[in-house]
């Protein structure tokens, strides 16, 4: 089977924020009145920031107008955003600059299909959203993962099917999303997800997609 494109999930895949969001996380709950841990954190992988309040929420238990919550969500990203401002190129996860460089040598499409909607901003800080055709980031979807959206999305974005793509996740949501839309999955980085994906990579270093469309 020959793969057309390539589409990405960010956090965990192309750059990891993750001490990033657990901090700005970590703030807002304190703000709510009570300690997040990294346990809580691991409960937010793949999750939009709404959906990662609603569940930081009900983990403290608390109770929260609906004017509230959009100020909480305003202070996180305020936090995120601040606390990324010094990423830069050599924060791209390992073998990552390698694979588009590969892909883009090969007439491959490229696609980015997030739930986080600073997604743009950290692609320009890594110095590679230039190599992507498609960036569809929580901006541009209605329905979060597990939901398929982002990944069609990205894919149409492309100009090509699913059946064309193969998307590389690190979490349970996104990889149940990829799977639902039709897409090759390839797990990477998160050993517990490793059985619900095609196959399973620790980093993108040394990845050889023609192997891969000889093993589908």
């Amino acid at each position: 089977m020959k793969i057309k494109g390539l589409i990405f999930d960010l956090d965990g895949v192309l750059v990891s924020t993750e001490k990033n969001h657990f901090i700005a996380w970590k703030k807002t709950a304190e703000r709510l009145g009570f300690q997040f841990t990294e346990s809580d954190n691991e409960q937010l992988k793949g999750i939009s920031r709404v959906d990662s309040l609603k569940k930081i929420i009900e983990l403290g238990g608390a109770t929260v107008s609906s004017e509230v919550f959009e100020e909480l969500l305003v202070f996180k990203n305020e936090i995120y955003l601040e606390s990324i401002r010094t990423l830069g190129p050599a924060d791209a996860l390992p073998g990552v600059v390698e694979l588009l460089q590969h892909a883009k040598a090969h007439d491959i499409k490229l696609g980015v299909g997030s739930s986080s909607k600073n997604a743009n901003a950290i692609l320009e800080l890594l110095q590679i959203k230039y190599m992507f055709d498609t960036i569809i980031d929580g901006n541009g979807v209605s329905a979060p993962k597990p939901d398929p959206e982002v990944f069609l999305n990205a894919a149409q974005g492309m100009g090509l099917s699913a059946a064309d793509c193969l998307v590389f996740e690190d979490a349970e949501s996104g990889i149940m999303a990829a799977k639902a839309g039709g897409f090759n999955v390839i797990a990477i980085g998160n050993p517990h997800v490793a059985e619900l994906a095609h196959a399973y990579i620790e980093t993108l270093t040394g990845f050889n997609l023609s192997l891969y469309e000889e093993s589908i």
